[in-house]
């Protein structure tokens, strides 16, 4: 069946096959110019449908706890490496039968999953994360690093532990360039990499997430070479954890209007809600991009621009005031039963999704290269209820 926005039941989100190949050809060609691999960090795309072309080009997944882990096995099928902040230890049982790699946050972490490795006959590589106490997040809620972070552990404290570890982790980036990656690595090198390797030897690390290989204009040559010198340097496994990158620009979520009303300015209803669906238009706060439309305003600015014959306040289905997700000028005037297509709506969405006010949660469809629908998940009640 070929995909047809205008005729396909909303709310849906659509993920394309040759948008994901291209973006996973770039990880593909850093990894055979590297030898550093790649993995996908399933916080940011988990999309069930897209796995078996992620397998094809990636050489696993990173996971936050138990079900990302299960999901990575069972989808995936290749190398699974799993950090939280703290494990449940009833979880973490199954964790180590799972994983290849284990991170661990602190020292008491790390004592944890020693006794479990002794109980159950497993042979992770352990690993620990580091808090480099620097990073150029955007952003203090994004800062993984910043002040009172519970995430990794400090220098002091590693260098004074007696722990031994196979790996050093770290990750202090969100959607930032090469410069950045250069900039963070060179504080965890100094801190951490050589007190460490001059106390004992390692078989690995991993430069975690946020980077942002897939944007236009990224440095990926630059990033190859860097690459290469370390490997050549340290002599040890590099690995890469990109989630958003991977699934950057790669689907939409689509809706339908169903109800248009008007209050000063034009309010189209959709069949969507932002909190719901699209949660980091309100936690970033950011204001996406809509098909055969320009933006005017975002939610947070409706009042300061002047709306025009064609604008429209997109607004959802929900309870909640603040379900907007801003002013928008279209070709030509919207009616009842339009579909409005919101772009790059799947990392870090249908991760996120939530049931909140009773909304729908939107089917998810895979559109192959040809365009046919080559997959399509729908959700009914039960979903609601079961978690109610």
């Amino acid at each position: 069946m070929i995909y047809n926005e205008n005729t396909i039941n909303t709310p849906v989100y659509v993920c394309y096959e040759n948008k994901l190949k291209n973006n996973l050809e770039i990880f593909k060609r850093i990894q055979e110019e590297t030898g550093v691999k790649v993995l996908l960090a399933l916080k940011g795309f988990a999309f069930s449908a897209a796995m078996p072309l992620v397998k094809e080009y990636l050489q696993g997944c990173t996971c936050s706890g138990l079900w990302e882990s299960m999901f990575a096995k069972e989808y995936v099928g290749k190398e699974v490496h799993t950090y939280a902040p703290a494990f449940n230890e009833e979880d973490l049982k199954e964790i180590i039968k799972i994983s290849n790699h284990l991170v661990v946050n602190s020292l008491n972490e790390y004592k944890k999953v020693k006794k479990l490795q002794n109980e159950i006959p497993v042979s992770n590589s352990l690993g620990i994360r580091c808090n480099l106490e620097f990073s150029l997040a955007p952003r203090e809620i994004y800062n993984p690093c910043g002040k009172y972070s519970r995430l990794g552990i400090k220098a002091k404290d590693l260098l004074e532990s007696d722990i031994v570890v196979d790996g050093l982790h770290f990750h202090a980036l969100c959607e930032e360039s090469f410069e950045s990656l250069e900039s963070v690595f060179a504080v965890f090198e100094e801190k951490f990499l050589k007190p460490y390797l001059a106390k004992h030897p390692l078989k690995w690390i991993n430069f975690g997430g946020g980077h942002h290989i897939t944007k236009e204009g990224y440095k990926i040559d630059e990033l190859i070479k860097f690459l290469k010198e370390i490997k050549s340097k340290y002599k040890l496994e590099i690995y890469l954890e990109p989630g958003e990158a991977v699934g950057w620009q790669t689907g939409e979520l689509v809706a339908s209007v169903l109800d248009i009303i008007e209050n000063e300015k034009k309010i189209a209803i959709l069949d969507i809600c932002a909190e719901a669906h699209m949660p980091d238009t309100i936690i970033m706060p950011y204001t996406s991009e809509v098909k055969n439309a320009k933006i005017l305003a975002s939610r947070d600015e409706l009042a300061d621009v002047k709306s025009t014959t064609t604008s429209y306040v997109l607004t959802g289905n929900s309870c909640l005031a603040g379900d907007i997700m801003g002013e928008y000028e279209f070709n030509q005037e919207l009616k009842i039963g339009d579909r409005v297509v919101f772009c790059d709506q799947i990392h870090y969405t249908i991760v996120k999704n939530t049931t909140f006010n009773g909304v729908k949660l939107p089917s998810l469809i895979y559109v192959d290269e040809k365009g046919n629908i080559k997959n399509q998940k729908d959700f009914n009640f039960n979903d609601y209820s079961r978690r109610n």
